[in-house]
């Protein structure tokens, strides 16, 4: 699994590696072996039976999988990029969800390593269901426990190069979903402050799209198509 940051500033190789690389160059250049072999990407949508449970969650964690921090602001501390900002309290802006991000996965069942990613289409189908469906006042610590105290005020997709993400100091690319979050837990709150939190995850319901589209029963006009080229071709037999 690829080479991650640790809190002292070198570098580990996995979740439980050692934290004994000066650089993420020498922990590849160390772990060379794994970059040689061949993982797949998968490519996950949202199934029309299970809308509801797209984005069930945003769950606050420690390393997110999108790797991307948010920033977070108060009236004690401005964490923000640009000079003037109103004076509200317990705030954070972040990235939900990157459209084309590759997010490196392990199947522990399989013993495998794969990535997957979504399309801007599912991004933004994504973002929509989540207020759709009432989501946005839930919350986890860590992929683990409901967490109360935590509100999603503001959902956006960006749009364009003069996106207000930017003034927050985001250069993502254009369909990347963004929400800005209440925290009015406090211990969450001290935790963002002391660095221990860094990002959001999400949590809810895809599939594989491959598999998705293998289990598809065909349509009326998929078996007539495929009748009339089956006749087609005992005609110039």
């Amino acid at each position: 699994m690829p080479c991650e940051q640790c809190e002292n500033g070198k570098y580990k190789w996995g979740k439980t590696g050692d934290c004994q690389y000066d650089s993420i160059a020498e922990c590849e250049e160390a772990n060379k072996d794994y970059y040689e072999k061949t993982t797949s990407i998968v490519e996950l949508v949202i199934s029309d039976d299970s809308q509801e449970l797209a984005i069930d969650a945003i769950s606050l964690v420690t390393s997110p999988a999108i790797e991307q921090d948010f920033v977070y602001f108060g009236k004690e501390k401005n964490n923000l990029t640009f000079a003037k900002v109103d004076e509200e309290k317990r705030m954070l802006v972040s990235p939900a969800l990157i459209p084309n991000k590759q997010i490196f996965r392990h199947d522990p069942n399989t013993d495998s390593d794969y990535y997957v990613y979504f399309s801007p289409e599912t991004v933004r189908k994504a973002s929509e269901l989540y207020l759709k469906h009432n989501n946005h006042h839930k919350a986890t610590y860590q992929h683990q426990d409901r967490v109360s105290g935590v509100l999603t005020v503001e959902s956006w997709i960006k749009e364009g190069d003069q996106d207000k993400s930017k003034l927050y100091g985001y250069d993502l690319p254009n369909g990347t979903w963004f929400v800005k979050m209440k925290i009015e837990n406090d211990e969450l709150w001290n935790k963002i402050k002391e660095g221990e939190l860094k990002g959001l995850s999400i949590e809810g319901y895809f599939t594989d799209k491959m598999e998705q589209m293998s289990e598809k029963a065909p349509s009326n006009e998929e078996i007539l198509s495929a009748l009339n080229e089956i006749i087609k071709q005992n005609q110039t037999k």
